[in-house]
């Protein structure tokens, strides 16, 4: 007997899950129903759009062989049915039938279902602000958001923007309108923007949101929209800062649009995404659920959590299309929340847990490492990276792990989620094999060398101090002596002026007699990227110096103010 199945939801996860359930059974009836006009859009590549790095809107609906994925597309290639805006105003799982709507005529129809798969992903958070609903002011969630930003960047009309909120699609939509000339400021209500880096790092990536001639606002909200006749023409702000504006993008986050299973009694979970067991079957045996709507385990403190990415939503509807076919054969474990974005000429990622977001879970046996260091050789153009390495103080398990900066942290970013996912601790990665020429990494590659400083803390051959604690002791005046380890040249081309004294490594050793002679007075060293500051402090560990530290990444992983 054929198997009819209906997906709801056309964007990601329910595509893939209904080809993958197309592929595995051939005489199964598969039906997406879709309320938007596109299918399967590239949600994620919306800011790109925008910006302008591409110019062909079809791209965003494209497969990978360059074929727009219609509803066309779908009867022929895939023999799936795609209805387009067309909504599913009802679920009935008792009689296993939906309710829908063509948007187009408004004509009403029943039909029946077999297995349903509901991926019907989030809607974007908008605060209750007066004045939300004058003409100025959008989200970046929808085609019909990036058709209206694209045509914004195309008029060049509009000067100021005002981006509200400083996470993924905040920062990308600051770059893409940037680009075309308008004047950004981004409002962040927390103290930092990228709240999935440490605020060591997430300072880094504001610095250079500032150097890209954007404006960043931390600790602070949007209290009232302003405009005349019913158009913005500014903000203002939580202190009573009005900025003015033309243009007012939302992006404060998004929460799972789950007003559909809600309605027909399918259980949601603590997070308020849909429940759905390992298999992705919803509180219903015939009904699955994939993609942002769904709340998953978060596999770094084994609880609940919202993982709104592309990438999970593709994996969970393949997972769902396969045991609406085949019986519950699959599962989906879970997420260790590995994220990345394009800042300009940064990249900002992060898999794991952040130092900050182990604290926050209770995880308190925890060791951190930051290292700044190139992707690869000097003389093949090497960009600069800072890591941030989070590891189990007691089994050396690798927690977490950030990287900002110009280099290559893609990379990074990906061996560290398959070691976090493969349980691999330090001594794992410490002679991890990775493949290795001057095109493509140092000899020791920057994740290989993070663990090598992670495990010389460890051991305690290395006392580290991260940059975000010298500023602490600075603004507490603590006494100490700050000695930095470079050469002459640096240190006129570049120097923090924190009350530092140049001793170069090579001249130490017959220097000695110029350091601190109370051997317990704290001593930090560092230099460029603290390489040299860490052979500097074993130098005066070795001569009876017994409070001595090294600043984890030098002037390099240094976010705050310099002398020059």
């Amino acid at each position: 007997m054929k198997k009819k199945i209906i997906v709801i939801g056309g964007s990601a996860a329910g595509p893939k899950a209904a080809a993958r359930a197309k592929r595995l059974d051939q005489e199964s009836e598969v039906t997406i129903i879709q309320k938007a006009a596109d299918l399967s859009m590239a949600s994620c590549g919306y800011p790109y759009y925008v910006g302008g790095f591409f110019d062909d809107r079809n791209m965003l609906l494209c497969s990978p062989t360059g074929v727009t994925r219609d509803s066309k597309f779908f009867l022929n290639a895939k023999g799936i049915t795609a209805r387009t805006e067309t909504e599913v105003t009802e679920i009935n799982k008792e009689a296993h039938t939906v309710t829908l709507k063509d948007l187009k005529t408004g004509d009403i129809e029943t039909t029946n279902y077999d297995k349903l798969i509901i991926t019907t992903g989030t809607i974007p958070r908008v605060p209750p602000i007066p004045g939300k609903d004058l003409q100025g002011i959008t989200t970046l969630q929808s085609m019909k958001d990036a058709d209206y930003l694209r045509k914004i960047r195309d008029e060049g009309k509009i000067k100021k923007a005002v981006i509200i909120g400083g996470g993924l699609i905040g920062i990308e939509t600051c770059e893409a309108l940037q680009l075309a000339g308008i004047e950004i400021t981004i409002i962040e209500l927390l103290p930092q923007l990228l709240t999935f880096l440490d605020m060591e790092l997430a300072k880094l990536v504001e610095n250079h949101v500032k150097d890209k001639g954007a404006n960043v606002i931390t600790d602070n909200g949007v209290a009232e929209f302003l405009g005349e006749n019913g158009v913005l023409n500014a903000v203002k702000l939580q202190n009573g800062t009005e900025l003015p504006c033309e243009l007012a993008v939302v992006a404060i986050g998004v929460h799972p649009n789950t007003a559909l299973a809600k309605k027909a009694g399918l259980k949601l979970g603590e997070t308020n995404g849909i429940l759905v067991n390992e298999y992705l079957q919803t509180s219903d045996p015939d009904i699955y659920a994939a993609g942002d709507c769904i709340e998953v385990v978060n596999l770094n403190t084994n609880t609940k959590t919202m993982a709104p990415y592309g990438d999970l939503a593709n994996l969970e509807g393949r997972v769902a299309g396969e045991n609406v076919v085949c019986g519950n054969s699959v599962t989906f474990p879970g997420t260790i929340h590995t994220g990345i974005c394009k800042v300009f000429d940064f990249t900002a990622g992060s898999t794991g847990l952040s130092e900050t977001a182990a604290r926050n879970a209770g995880i308190t046996d925890v060791i951190t490492v930051i290292n700044a260091s190139p992707d690869k050789p000097g003389f093949m153009t090497g960009k600069l990276l800072v890591s941030k390495m989070t590891v189990e103080k007691t089994t050396g398990k690798l927690l977490g792990l950030q990287c900002v900066g110009p280099g290559d942290a893609s990379k990074q970013i990906a061996m560290a989620a398959m070691a976090i996912k493969g349980g691999l601790t330090v001594k794992d990665i410490v002679t991890a094999d990775l493949p290795y020429a001057p095109p493509f990494s140092l000899a020791i590659d920057h994740f290989i060398a993070s663990a090598h400083i992670m495990e010389n803390k460890l051991k305690g051959r290395m006392n580290g101090v991260s940059v975000k604690e010298v500023k602490d002791l600075l603004a507490d005046k603590k006494d100490m002596y700050l000695l930095d380890s470079r050469g002459p040249d640096e240190f006129e081309a570049m120097r923090l002026g924190i009350g530092e004294t140049l001793i170069p490594l090579g001249a130490l050793r017959n220097r000695l007699h110029e350091l601190p002679q109370d051997k317990d007075k704290l001593i930090i060293c560092y230099c460029k990227i603290s390489l040299r500051g860490y052979e500097a402090a074993l130098i005066l560990s070795a001569n009876g110096w017994t409070n001595v530290k090294v600043m984890e990444g030098g002037i390099m992983a240094w976010p705050y103010g310099r002398e020059k």
